[in-house]
């Protein structure tokens, strides 16, 4: 089975760079309406207009997933102008930590858990509503290799991040019986603007990730779009529940 789309229409947040905006991109190349979402109103607008560039029919959205106001309205829009909502990747995220747990500050831990963790809780709540009145859909969360292992000096981050796990596998068995089907990605160290200046902030940086990764690169973000396509696609339609590692070997080790 090839990697075909029964949907039409697919939220993403977080889509204003990086991840967000190479999977944007990657559901207009199938030809599906995108609806674009970010805090950031510059770059969200030139995602939508990318994907508006190649032919492809979006919108952006301006959307703070931490209010549940702004989520709420995101999802309604999007069954507004297009219809119905069939694909979801919750993508917006946050990793603001340098320090050890010790050392961490409250302002830190909610700024992190309120995107990452109440933001996924949020999008998927509204979007399951969505998706049980029109008979099924499916959901994609960005997890992390800190998903799946201890993160020193990003304790807070890697604990928002399991229990994005915990949200997905809970979530996609409550629904799997509804035809709505609910998995992560679970990337390691991508080609990012938040890598890029951390390797300006510390030139060890580069050095030491290469070597992280068996296959002696870091990943692309299309790359990560290309498994965020696979789980949304009808060649997917046997897989729900799983947290799949984008991490060129990362988690092999």
């Amino acid at each position: 089975m090839g990697m075909h789309f029964s949907g039409e229409v697919a939220v993403v947040t977080g889509a204003a760079n990086g991840i967000g905006r190479a999977t944007a991109l990657a559901f207009a190349a199938q030809r599906l309406k995108v609806v674009v979402a970010d805090v950031d109103t510059a770059g969200g607008e030139t995602t939508a207009q990318m994907v508006r560039d190649t032919g492809g029919e979006a919108i952006f959205i301006r959307c703070d997933v931490t209010s549940e106001n702004e989520v709420s309205s995101l999802m309604e829009t999007t069954v507004m102008n297009f219809g119905r909502l069939d694909y979801a990747f919750n993508n917006a995220g946050i990793d603001i930590e340098k320090t050890k747990l010790a050392e961490g500050s409250m302002a830190e831990y909610q700024a992190i858990m309120d995107v990452n963790v109440r933001g996924v809780w949020l999008c998927m709540k509204h979007q399951i509503r969505i998706m049980l009145k029109q008979g099924g859909g499916a959901i994609v969360n960005t997890g992390s290799t800190s998903s799946l292992h201890g993160a020193p000096r990003m304790s807070i981050y890697a604990a928002s991040k399991h229990a994005v796990i915990g949200l997905t596998k809970s979530a996609a068995i409550e629904y799997g019986r509804k035809n709505i089907r609910i998995n992560a990605v679970c990337p390691a160290v991508i080609d990012t603007e938040m890598y890029r200046r951390a390797c300006a902030e510390d030139a060890r940086t580069e050095k030491v990730v290469l070597s992280a990764h068996p296959v002696g690169r870091i990943g692309r973000a299309e790359e990560v779009a290309g498994a965020v396509m696979y789980l949304c696609s009808d060649a997917a339609a046997f897989t729900t529940g799983i947290a799949m590692p984008v991490d060129g070997g990362f988690s092999a080790i």
